[in-house]
């Protein structure tokens, strides 16, 4: 793997600072990777068990070694397990993200939490309806009861299409309650349990709808209503909006039950004059990573960057504390800001790091503990070295906040002119493109590239997470950008004043995208699986990510991966992910690293469907 840091990333400010920390002798992902050369071969191919003592247990590709596991178990078993444990991690992080969010939105309603209050009083409203409850309290305590159902469905299920809703009756993966589903992938996944891949996997998508139609979506929700529900604004992203002058506090990870604090506490103006006390010109805050999407979309505070850029943050000596909860965080952080004076926080008492200080947040003294946080970092300013400091001069505008509420509201209050420009071909149909930054991709090339063949094709394009970053650092989130869509999708766009690429949010809001998808699918009175559209994730690496992934196959969304799941060790599995799953689903995977051959797949699949429908 290549140095050059050109060659790890195309952003600019991410190659001015990794060339900085090459320099400097720093470690960074990609060096750390590279170190891991060759990776374990049997591990890529998912053909590696360590479920039990007996254990561990490896099959051998080539026919030439070992054909069973010591309990007997083959190369699809293995692989189909492993699929179904990465799920349920994945809808277990993002599901428990939103039991917080759920937890915090009872103990307000309790009057407990009086750091936080009800933004959105009327989607408050609305989703005491959809409940069929009276009072706050009691929409709390119904949706907490999500969590630990025994039987289903799912209150949110009921927004899918009927057609879909029926489906996953008769393939008997209607999510029940989302914990009893992620509790069940891990028991049937032990020793001597569920030995039919088929079998694992139908559980493995029924856990990943729990995520996407449960937890994700209640996790957006009840933010919406604590924090508000996003509508459309202007602000900055990339490591540029990092500030010489100022106490630079960056938060990470991906609950804003923190971030809002923190965002509070640093405009409080005790908190400021103390930071001119000790010689800032004021608090400047930035995003990073998803929960850095939460505060971009509702308060326009700018984003420092996407995943891969976390340690470069701190590489430019200008971060006095990076506070962080939970997921996507590295553990390298650690050590690095030993290297400079950044203080790293953790506040969350489910992700403690080393190297780091906790600070440990509660949701009844919220505001108080935020402002002890920034009082730390704005204290730390003193300890930075000038001589040290190094901000990349790079930054971009982005439009950012599209939520679904936005979107029909830009559109007149009705998704008739949407449905109206895919029937005319204006816009030929729609791309999800979503995930992480993985360093085994070119940083952000898999997202950039993918995103603009799409709209040059006329695919309107709704994003999140880190593709979401990727595309506002390449300048696509702005409404100028319209002009390197399609003649089609450039009219729409200029006459809404919006981008071809649309800031949905955080990597839970995918969930916002199921929501848009279902509408659209129940305008046109067909399932989800028939509409001309597809979804990406160019440079996907987590956990969470698989989760996602089947969710949105499970919806019926066709999907191309950009990094190769370790599936192909079984060639049964592969194809029943990229082909059997169409026959069952109405939708299936592909892998193709390559973002313009991806961004083919995706048109060719929104082509058909178009002619299906008789566009």
């Amino acid at each position: 793997m290549s140095k050059n840091a050109r060659d790890r990333s195309i952003d600019p400010a991410s190659q001015e600072m990794l060339a900085l920390a090459s320099r400097a002798g720093l470690e960074t992902a990609w060096d750390r990777l590279e170190k891991q050369q060759p990776q374990c071969g049997f591990g890529e191919l998912g053909l590696c068990c360590r479920n039990c003592n007996m254990g561990p247990c490896r099959i051998d590709p080539f026919g030439e070694g070992p054909q069973r596991g010591v309990c007997g178990a083959t190369a699809e078993i293995i692989v189909a397990r492993n699929l179904l444990r990465s799920i349920a991690a994945g809808a277990a992080a993002h599901s428990d993200h939103a039991r917080d969010v759920a937890h915090i939105f009872k103990l307000v309603s309790q009057g407990k939490a009086t750091s936080y209050s009800i933004t959105d009083k009327a989607k408050m409203e609305r989703l005491m309806k959809e409940y069929g409850v009276a009072d706050q309290i009691a929409l709390a305590e119904a949706i907490l009861s999500e969590f630990g159902k025994q039987d289903g469905p799912i209150k949110f299920v009921s927004r899918a299409p009927a057609k879909r809703l029926d489906l996953w009756k008769r393939l008997g993966i209607e999510p029940r309650g989302i914990d009893r589903e992620i509790v069940e992938c891990m028991h049937r996944t032990h020793m001597g349990v569920d030995n039919d891949p088929l079998n694992l996997i139908l559980q493995g998508l029924r856990a990943s709808l729990a995520d996407g139609w449960g937890g994700s979506m209640i996790a957006t929700e009840l933010q919406d209503v604590l924090f508000g529900t996003p509508v459309p604004t202007f602000s900055e992203t990339n490591l540029g909006v990092l500030e010489k002058e100022k106490v630079n506090i960056v938060v990470h990870g991906h609950e804003p039950i923190l971030s809002q604090m923190i965002v509070a506490a640093a405009s409080d103006p005790e908190m400021i004059d103390l930071a001119q006390n000790q010689g800032a010109e004021g608090i400047n805050v930035a995003g990073m990573c998803c929960t850095g999407n939460e505060i971009l979309m509702r308060h326009g505070v700018p984003s420092a960057g996407n995943f891969l850029q976390q340690e470069l943050a701190v590489a430019t000596g200008a971060v006095d504390a990076m506070i962080v909860d939970v997921q996507c965080v590295m553990p390298a952080l650690g050590a690095l800001a030993g290297c400079y004076h950044t203080k790293l926080i953790s506040t969350s008492p489910k992700a403690k790091f080393p190297g780091a200080t906790h600070m440990e947040f509660h949701e009844e003294t919220a505001y108080d503990t935020a402002r002890s946080i920034v009082r730390a970092g704005i204290l730390n300013f003193k300890n930075r070295n000038p001589s040290r400091v190094h901000i990349p001069e790079i930054k971009s505008k982005a439009m950012v906040g599209f939520s679904v509420e936005t979107i029909v509201d830009a559109l007149g209050g009705s998704l008739d002119p949407l449905l109206g420009a895919i029937k005319s071909g204006a816009i030929r149909g729609i791309g999800a493109v979503v995930g992480c930054n993985n360093p085994k991709i070119q940083h952000d090339f898999g997202h950039v590239n993918l995103v603009r063949e799409l709209i040059k094709k006329n695919v309107l394009v709704v994003t999140t997470g880190c593709n979401a970053l990727a595309c506002a650092k390449a300048e696509l989130l702005q409404p100028e950008a319209a002009d390197l869509a399609g003649d089609g999708l450039k009219g729409i766009c200029k006459a809404l004043g919006i981008p071809p690429v649309l800031h949905m949010g955080s990597c839970v809001d995918i969930s916002r995208i199921l929501v848009a998808a279902a509408a659209i699918a129940d305008a046109l009175g067909v399932d989800i699986s028939d509409l001309p559209a597809a979804g990406a994730a160019p440079e996907w690496m987590s956990e969470k990510a698989v989760s996602i992934g089947a969710y949105v196959i499970g919806s019926g969304v066709f999907t191309v991966l950009g990094t190769v799941p370790p599936v192909l060790g079984s060639p049964a599995v592969a194809a029943l992910l990229t082909e059997g799953a169409k026959d069952v689903l109405g939708a299936s995977f592909a892998v193709e690293p390559d973002p313009f051959k991806a961004a083919s797949l995706m048109i060719e699949h929104i082509d058909e469907q178009r002619k299906k429908l008789g566009l």
